[in-house]
């Protein structure tokens, strides 16, 4: 099943400077070994050691923000879109 990801600029350098790609997944897990198949160096700046994403990056499933779903393991679904956001802050 096709989802579209968004990718945020500071990682396009791993995905030959594209901002969206399709990859094929059933949950959020397999995105993510997906996204590192097809982009290689990309899981190891979206996760940490226990392949959990890190924390100052947001991933969104259709603008729903997966930690308030199944985090890794929110399912997706055909047409499925999932935003990678970089955390912002400052003062």
């Amino acid at each position: 099943m096709a989802v579209k990801v968004l990718i945020p600029t500071a990682l396009q350098k791993f995905t030959n400077d594209q901002a969206t790609l399709e990859c094929n997944a059933n949950n959020v897990a397999e995105l993510l070994d997906s996204l590192e198949q097809n982009c290689p160096g990309i899981k190891e700046r979206l996760c940490d050691e226990q392949g959990k994403p890190r924390r100052f990056l947001n991933f969104y499933v259709n603008s729903e923000d997966i930690r308030f779903l199944e985090g890794t393991d929110t399912q997706l679904k055909d047409g499925d879109e999932v935003s990678i956001v970089p955390a912002v802050a400052g003062g």
